[in-house]
C-alpha cells in the first residue's frame, strides 16, 4: 500500500504521516518531502526541481512497494503529472489532501500553480483546520482500512 498525504506547506502531512507510523501503521516506511530533499540535496524549487524530487519520491515508494512494504509519502505533491506518474506504477495509491483556513506561519512557501481537481482525482480530503489530529487520524483508517496490508 501507498498512502499520500498532500498539500500546502503546513498542512499537517507530516504531523499526521509520525502520528500513523506510532499506530496502527508502524511497519510502514515514511517518505518525508523536506528529508528526501536534504538526502538529494534537491533544493530547486522551481516546477521542474519540484517534479524532479516528486517523481524520485514515487520511483522509491514504488520500489518498496514492491518489495512488500507499505508507504506513506508525505510531500507536497502540487502537479497532477506528477499524481498521475505515481498511479501509472502503483493504480491503487490511496491520496489524502489535506488543506487548512487561515494563517499558520508558512503560506510564503506555497506553491503557487497547485493543481488540484478533487472530483476528477477521486482524492480523500481532510481539512486539518477543522478537524483534531485524533480525528484526521480516525477518517485516514477508514479511508484506507484499520491497518496496513502487510
Amino acid at each position: 500500500m501507498i498512502l499520500v498525504l498532500f498539500g500546502q506547506p503546513h498542512s499537517g502531512k507530516t504531523t499526521l504521516a509520525n502520528a500513523l507510523i506510532e499506530g496502527k501503521f508502524e511497519y510502514t516506511k515514511h517518505i518525508d518531502g523536506d528529508q528526501l530533499r536534504d538526502i538529494f540535496k534537491n533544493k530547486d524549487f522551481s516546477r521542474e526541481g519540484r517534479i524532479k524530487n516528486l517523481n524520485r519520491a514515487s520511483d522509491i515508494a514504488h520500489y518498496l512497494e514492491k518489495t512488500e512494504t507499505d508507504v506513506i509519502l508525505s510531500l507536497v505533491y502540487p502537479y497532477k503529472e506528477c499524481r498521475d506518474y505515481l498511479r501509472s506504477l502503483e493504480p491503487e495509491t490511496k491520496f489524502v489532501y489535506l488543506h487548512y483556513t487561515g494563517e499558520r506561519g508558512r503560506e510564503q512557501f506555497h506553491v503557487k500553480d497547485f493543481e488540484l481537481d478533487l472530483l476528477e482525482e477521486n482524492v480523500w480530503t481532510l481539512n486539518t483546520s477543522e478537524l483534531s489530529e485524533e480525528e484526521c487520524i480516525k477518517q485516514i483508517y477508514e479511508y484506507v482500512g484499520e491497518k496496513s496490508t502487510r
